[in-house]
């Protein structure tokens, strides 16, 4: 062991004429562990935040998708073969898109319609229907409710729960589905309207989606929106959400005129920048607890430097160089900030043990899209944390080092 490194351990020995100022290291240690545990356990639950949000779009969310600027594209057979060979890509499928109004009884529901293969989709949805199969998409279904009950087949159609409830309808119900775009007709333009029944509900758990989408088979959709063969675009699931942008950088590479390709990041860019700033913010905020925990490092080893002025002279006269005087108090904030930062650290990972394993925090499920806390236990963020809590406290030394070094023995040690 140096010795600058053991004097500096002796300094900090808790001494009885010497309490306030153990007392005084004692607070910036535990000011250091507080603000360190509290800033892991804050990036864990904004990452658990952004890592259930992200696994929420990506599960209703196509990693790659392709559509014409004209609104329509052929997607034969072979087309979508040749996709579904590419590296990186597991699955391709076409998918028709259109604005509706459903209607049940006396209540209306503007949402998204989409026409989407039942097998080998790009967008794994049976995951997120309820009471229902994605499957039931393909047969017709006879009427369980209204005027028409039992008498009538009609195709089925999955909708949002939150849609579901605005129309009252439950599985077996009609609905009826009318597109504002009209037929032309003797009498002049007519809307299109088809009839179908409730299969299943859609419960994704994201209000954005359960209460603006609803699903039918492919073939229905095109029939209804008069597409023929065309479809809206195509969906791409890749092996791995992250490499989405290089697919489909390669699509775009082999892709004719009049084509667009967007992957997921791209769509959703703008929502997740905003999730990394108010990260940023969060740890520049909460940063300020291990700062003022500093200042008390300072004051503590300014006292030190005060109390060890003849010590410090000493050893000057003995020998010891200006870096070696220095190295004793920067010792000394690092030990601080090394108990400190590890005693935090410990203490942020079992709180967020202890959140993911009991959620005992409920959070209102009606303003929250989550019941309790994410917790996302990330190694980068705590070793990140632990990094710059170290980098403060050996920070906070250098001035009282500073000041250690420039005592002259002469002086100090003239009236002994």
């Amino acid at each position: 062991m140096s010795f600058p490194l053991f004097i500096g351990l002796r300094y900090l020995r808790a001494r009885r004429r010497e309490a306030s100022l153990s007392l005084i290291g004692a607070v910036a240690t535990i000011g250091i562990a507080i603000g360190v545990m509290t800033l892991d356990i804050v990036l864990s639950v904004m990452g658990g935040f952004e890592r259930d949000l992200r696994d929420r779009i990506l599960g209703m969310t196509p990693h790659v998708t392709i559509d014409s600027e004209a609104g329509r594209l052929r997607a034969p057979p072979e087309m979508l073969a040749g996709l579904s060979a590419m590296p990186g890509v597991s699955a391709a499928s076409p998918f028709v898109l259109g604005q509706v109004v459903l209607s049940s009884g006396n209540e209306l529901a503007g949402v998204e319609l989409r026409g989407v293969e039942v097998r080998g989709g790009a967008v794994e949805l049976a995951r997120h229907i309820g009471g229902g199969d994605l499957a039931d998409l393909e047969r017709s279904h006879a009427v369980v409710g209204g005027d028409d009950a039992g008498g009538v087949r009609l195709p089925g159609i999955i909708l949002g729960r939150d849609v579901a409830r605005q129309l009252g309808a439950a599985e077996g119900d009609p609905v009826t589905v009318v597109s504002p775009q009209g037929v032309p007709t003797a009498l002049g333009m007519v809307p299109r309207v088809k009839r179908f029944v409730v299969v299943g509900t859609l419960r994704s758990g994201m209000v954005e989606y359960d209460a603006s989408r609803a699903f039918v088979h492919l073939p229905q959709a095109q029939r209804f929106f008069r597409l023929g063969e065309e479809v809206s675009g195509i969906e791409i699931r890749t092996d791995e959400a992250d490499t989405a942008d290089v697919v489909a950088r390669q699509i775009a590479a082999m892709a004719g005129l009049g084509l667009r390709v967007t992957d997921w990041m791209e769509t959703n860019g703008t929502l997740f920048s905003a999730l990394q700033l108010e990260k940023t913010v969060y740890f520049v905020v909460l940063l300020l607890i291990v700062l003022v925990a500093a200042f008390n490092i300072v004051a503590t080893l300014i006292m030190v430097v005060m109390n060890k002025r003849k010590d410090i002279a000493v050893l000057k006269s003995m020998g010891a160089r200006d870096r070696d005087i220095a190295g004793i108090f920067v010792w000394a904030g690092l030990l601080i900030g090394v108990v400190g930062a590890g005693v935090g650290s410990v203490a942020g990972l079992v709180v967020c043990w202890a959140l993911g394993r009991y959620e005992f925090i409920q959070l209102p499920p009606d303003v929250f899209y989550v019941s309790t806390l994410p917790v996302d236990v990330t190694p980068a963020y705590f070793v990140g944390v632990l990094v710059v809590a170290l980098l403060i406290c050996v920070a906070a030394s250098v001035y009282p080092a500073t000041r250690a070094t420039r005592l002259t023995p002469v002086d100090v040690l003239r009236y002994e």
